[in-house]
């Protein structure tokens, strides 16, 4: 673990700056009491929350016991089962197979499971449930919350048996999702039968211990008693302790225990895929890879956020891509996002990978996922000015096309810059010649010393302060070997 634990430290130092200035201590303090709130109505008994920013634990707050016996404080060490949680290890376990040769996602999952070549159908024409449709819960299975978590315990022969008699459908294969534990207990036994070992040992091997998170295991049974948060529901006012579960083969969708700082590793690896870049790979799992974690896999759809996050209403998108739901939210941009509920234990996770930062929560209450608190707590970083985002870097492409575009407006003439072969049959040259001069009749002398503002690699915005106004403009390259431009635009602006 020696070796384990210098490669996670080197991981994380090598993690890319998140710009994100670090939450002050008046920022924390309304974080660390928005859960404490959550905590106390929602009856859990234990809790711990962090944010993870820069490549680092940057806040850990434990809350309540780890059991009511001891009544042991929760902190940062204290071990809690996280849920669905667990189907991100299991997704990226899957596509790091798929990297290294051993499976393709688009390929029937019958391939990597033959007991599936005997399933029916729901037609005759139903498409082969493939890899592909199983991360995305569109393989066609019913929504199974939560008999899918009374699974956890069964068997691999038992799982072999149900496997091979088969399931009814809910709808044809890649027609619609529906969340399926089923489907990513599936994807555990793919993950077995492929790489020849036990998906938890796979997973351990490949993605936990390169990581440095020796203390997260499948095997509640095998970790440390003194630090394990037991789990609870509230019934009939008062905590009743819910059974513990064993590790079976069923716990591909929801079997992990970790804690806050384990967990940290982890958020820190994924957050530092983005954004894309040209530096090494240091990671168990390409950073290409893990950004595929975010790719929409089915339709997204719309819905108000829940009002109970408070704010300005908000219209959000979502869907889900490989072990993770993806939102883009009115305030924060691209969520991406899972919560876990199991019994004894509720959990949930934000990775804002625009701006490098990440909030989580974890509870001993069953089904007690602090979703609500951890928005709030990301809003409230956010209106700190905790999570500025990360700037596009100027290629030198667009530097030139920025040069070409401010030649353009001295010149007075649309034939200072080199144009793709659209942009003098879209408006001829004395259209922009008068364009240009009416605009710098407007507003006066500009400068033009601002620095350009980069939408992608080919594209930025600008804004000139001038003589008596301002100019708004955008610049966008052609997708030609030489740079040359295919739109441009300047616009007055009031002072």
């Amino acid at each position: 673990m020696k070796f384990a634990a210098a490669f996670a430290a080197l991981l994380l130092a090598a993690a890319p700056a998140a710009q994100a200035a670090a939450p002050d201590a008046k920022t924390l303090a309304e974080v660390d009491r928005i859960f404490a709130d959550w905590g106390l109505s929602a009856h859990a008994p234990g809790m711990v929350w962090g944010v993870v920013a820069d490549g680092k634990l940057v806040h850990v707050k434990g809350a309540g016991v780890q059991d009511l016996a001891s009544r042991k404080p929760v902190g940062p060490e204290s071990l809690f089962r996280i849920a669905s949680m667990s189907k991100a290890f299991t997704g990226l376990a899957i596509l790091k197979l798929r990297d290294d040769g051993k499976l393709l996602l688009d390929a029937p999952a019958e391939l990597y499971v033959p007991e599936l070549k005997a399933w029916k159908y729901p037609t005759a024409d139903s498409p082969k449930i493939t890899v592909r449709q199983l991360l995305s819960h569109t393989a066609g299975f019913v929504e199974d919350n939560p008999w899918g978590d009374r699974q956890q315990v069964i068997s691999e022969a038992e799982f072999t048996k149900m496997l091979a008699d088969g399931v009814p459908f809910a709808r044809t294969p890649g027609s619609g999702m529906e969340y399926s534990n089923f489907g990513y207990a599936a994807l555990g036994r793919i993950i077995t039968n492929v790489s020849g070992m036990p998906y938890q040992d796979y997973i351990r091997k490949e993605l936990m211990a390169p990581l440095g998170m020796g203390s997260t295991t499948f095997d509640i049974f095998a970790s440390p008693k003194d630090r394990r948060a037991i789990g609870y529901r509230w019934q009939d006012n008062s905590w009743v302790r819910e059974p513990d579960m064993k590790d079976g083969e069923f716990g591909a969708m929801g079997g992990v225990e970790t804690s806050a700082n384990d967990y940290a590793r982890w958020m820190s690896f994924l957050l530092s895929a983005w954004p894309p870049r040209d530096e090494a790979d240091k990671g168990p799992v390409r950073r290409a890879t893990v950004r595929e974690i975010a790719t929409e896999a089915n339709p997204a759809g719309g819905n108000m956020r829940n009002p109970a996050i408070g704010g300005a209403p908000c219209r959000q998108s979502t869907s889900y891509g490989m072990g993770w739901r993806v939102l883009d939210d009115c305030d924060l941009g691209q969520v991406v996002t899972h919560t876990g509920g199991y019994p004894g234990y509720g959990s949930v996770v934000m990775l804002l990978p625009e701006k490098g930062v990440g909030v989580f929560a974890f509870s001993s209450r069953t089904y007690g996922a602090p979703s609500v608190p951890a928005f709030r707590a990301a809003l409230a970083l956010q209106k700190a000015g905790a999570l500025p985002g990360r700037d596009l870097p100027v290629t030198p492409s667009l530097s030139a096309a920025y040069d070409a575009a401010k030649a353009v407006w001295r010149a007075g003439d649309i034939n200072a810059a080199p144009l793709a072969n659209n942009m003098l049959l879209d408006r001829d040259a004395a259209a922009w010649k008068k364009t240009i001069a009416g605009v710098k009749a407007e507003v006066g002398a500009c400068a033009a010393t601002e620095a350009i503002s980069p939408i992608s690699a080919m594209e930025g915005r600008f804004t000139w302060t001038c003589e008596h106004g301002r100019v708004s403009g955008r610049v966008q390259q052609a997708p030609t070997p030489t740079m040359t431009i295919q739109a441009l635009g300047f616009t007055p602006t009031a002072p």
